[in-house]
C-alpha cells in the first residue's frame, strides 16, 4: 500500500468514528471525547484511534474503557460507510499531545 492511500483511509476512519461517537454512541461513559488522529497499519487491517478526553484521570480511563467496549459497534459503522476489503480493527489510545502542549 502506498502511504497516500493509508493516509486517506486513516482520515476517512477518523471522520466516521468521530461522527459515530458524536451522533450514534449512547454509552454514558463516553463523553467529551475528541478524535485527534488515526494511524492505520500498512495492510489496513489495524487502526489506532488517538482520542483526547476532557476531565481527570478517572474520567479519562472510564471513557477509554467505554470506547474499547464500543469498538465493535464503531467498526461496524466504518464497514457500512467505507468501502474496503477488510474492516480495520480499532484500538483506542489516549492522546497526551494536547495535554502536554
Amino acid at each position: 500500500m502506498s502511504s497516500r492511500r493509508t493516509q486517506k483511509v486513516a482520515e476517512a476512519i477518523r471522520e466516521v468514528v468521530s461522527m459515530a461517537i458524536l451522533a450514534d454512541l449512547k454509552d454514558p461513559r463516553v463523553r467529551d471525547v475528541t478524535v485527534t488522529y488515526v494511524e492505520a497499519s500498512g495492510d489496513l487491517r489495524n487502526a489506532k484511534v488517538y482520542v483526547s478526553i476532557m476531565g481527570d484521570e478517572k474520567r479519562q480511563s472510564l471513557s477509554l474503557h467505554g470506547l474499547q467496549n464500543a469498538a465493535g459497534f464503531l467498526q461496524a459503522k466504518c464497514s457500512q460507510r467505507i468501502d474496503m476489503r477488510y474492516t480495520p480493527r480499532l484500538t483506542f489510545v489516549l492522546d497526551q499531545g494536547v495535554k502536554h502542549s
